[in-house]
């Protein structure tokens, strides 16, 4: 090869690169944008609690259904035009978002939304999983990072909008513009090939080693949503604790799994996959078990930070040890993974919660 060739191949290297990482930073970004509009649709439909639990709930199955058959979409379509379409699916339902003021119209945009989620979910870390094995060095935990980013930098945004009284379709449509304009700016440099298997099923069980991994997934992410849902009921335990301040628990952790995947990349390199994934593993669980018996505001959030930085990095490793087995074709265990995770931060909160009623 010679050095004008290894030049091209650089900078091919790193359009894929930042490709992928636009992309999870899109994903981010129209995932947190619609937390602050949770409020302003309860009250445009006038919603008890218990409704609102039950319309949330279709986000969360647009999700799993798109999930599972996401992986042969990538293998007969490409990464490129599932990604593509998943975006735009997403972007096409936020307005509905902001302004819907019928039930039904409002739970068919949810999950919707939710199925375009869930596809770009899949398709990207498949992409980075490829992106990755042509870097032959450690990138998953920072394509993560960008994600983690794009959900503070979507939620802040809208949150700042509302406060200067944007209406939230306005708000909406300056985060919708955000992520078209990127998406345009960094299409062109994503992967599309096709991985010429029109023979794969569209829905899978996941086997051995990916059965394993699935797991895990599912054990994390019901983790990561004990942390979303059930950390601001922890902290209001304190009677000194101001409602104001109980989303804090969830700020704290989102921070620290931000600042721990864009540090991940250089610290598995260093130390390797299997010590990382055990500290990580190990320090998230010192941080549950602070939160669960020593319960004072201030330790609380010590024990979000420590469950944000150990779980930064174990997803997005899992994920790459989902790219990397010989079980299953990448593509097929990335879905299943995926679905398995999702199914965890859907009912890992209802499942804490019953069992608190037994202890």
């Amino acid at each position: 090869m010679t050095a004008l060739d290894a030049a091209q191949q650089n900078k091919h290297q790193s359009r894929l690169n930042w490709g992928t990482r636009t992309i999870f930073l899109i994903n981010g970004l129209g995932m947190s944008a619609w937390a602050p509009l949770v409020p302003f649709a309860r009250d445009r439909l006038q919603l008890s609690g218990a409704s609102l639990g039950a319309l949330l709930l279709c986000l969360g199955i647009g999700s799993l259904t798109a999930m599972p058959v996401t992986g042969t979409l990538v293998a007969r379509f490409g990464c490129r035009r599932v990604m593509c379409f998943s975006t735009l699916l997403v972007l096409m339902m936020m307005p509905l978002l902001a302004t819907a003021d019928s039930h039904v119209v409002m739970a068919a945009a949810l999950m919707l939304f939710g199925a375009g989620l869930g596809m770009l979910d899949v398709a990207m870390n498949y992409q980075a999983v490829q992106v990755e094995q042509a870097a032959d060095k450690p990138m998953m935990s920072g394509f993560h990072g960008f994600f983690s980013l794009g959900g503070i930098l979507g939620a802040g945004t809208v949150s700042l909008l509302l406060s200067q009284s944007f209406t939230p379709l306005a708000a909406t449509l300056v985060v919708m513009a955000v992520m078209l304009l990127l998406l345009l700016w960094r299409l062109p440099v994503l992967m599309n090939e096709r991985l010429h298997q029109p023979d794969q099923p569209w829905l899978v069980i996941p086997r051995g080693w990916v059965a394993f991994l699935g797991l895990l997934c599912f054990i994390l992410f019901l983790a990561e949503g004990a942390v979303l849902d059930w950390g601001a009921l922890l902290l209001l335990q304190n009677p000194e604790m101001s409602p104001a301040w109980a989303g804090l628990g969830y700020a704290v952790f989102s921070v620290a799994m931000t600042l721990g995947r864009f540090s991940g990349d250089k610290i598995i390199q260093r130390f390797g996959r299997y010590p990382v994934m055990l500290t990580g593993a190990l320090t998230a669980a010192a941080g549950m078990s602070l939160a669960v018996w020593l319960p004072w505001p201030e330790i609380a959030l010590l024990a979000f930070l420590l469950v944000g930085f150990g779980l930064s990095n174990t997803v997005p490793m899992l994920f790459n040890a989902a790219g990397n087995q010989q079980d299953m074709p990448a593509n097929l265990a990335i879905s299943a993974m995926t679905t398995l995770g999702y199914a965890g931060i859907l009912s890992g909160p209802a499942l804490i919660g019953f069992i608190s009623q037994w202890i």
